[in-house]
């Protein structure tokens, strides 16, 4: 995606991260688009609708990655009338051919050790999990 897609863009991203509002994500996404560590990508159904995206970025590091730097898969979001159809696997194959394509041979992501269903989605994508973390936190 562009800063044309702006508008779809950052509907999409709030009903996948709702810590932020629209202007929010616009900002975000104002910050990322050009910057070569972020990408975007756009999944549109049969009558020209957006019904999905994909972030990826490049991170120095990943838990579980082999090699660095290592593409790392942000964030992923399917509208809930077009899941299970293959959007989903549809991105991932563009991402990973992408990515094929500029050298890298690993792709990374996470999910919430309660995400069940993230859980699955990644598993029948290819991914093989790595290791579970929970973080810790002390307020100084």
């Amino acid at each position: 995606m562009t800063a044309a897609d702006l508008d779809v863009w950052s509907r999409m991203r709030a009903c996948l991260w709702d810590s932020l509002d629209l202007d929010g994500h616009r900002a975000e996404i104002t910050t990322m688009v050009g910057n070569g560590r972020h990408r975007a990508y756009l999944a549109v159904g049969l009558k020209g609708e957006a019904c999905g995206f994909a972030e990826v970025s490049i991170r120095d590091y990943a838990n579980g990655c082999t090699q660095t730097p290592v593409p790392f898969l942000e964030g992923i979001w399917v509208d809930p009338e077009a899941r299970r159809s293959g959007v989903g696997a549809s991105l991932l194959s563009r991402i990973t051919s992408d990515l094929r394509a500029e050298g890298h041979v690993e792709l990374c992501s996470d999910a919430g050790l309660e995400n069940h269903a993230s859980h699955e989605a990644h598993a029948a994508w290819g991914f093989g999990e790595t290791q579970r973390v929970v973080y810790f936190r002390k307020p100084l």
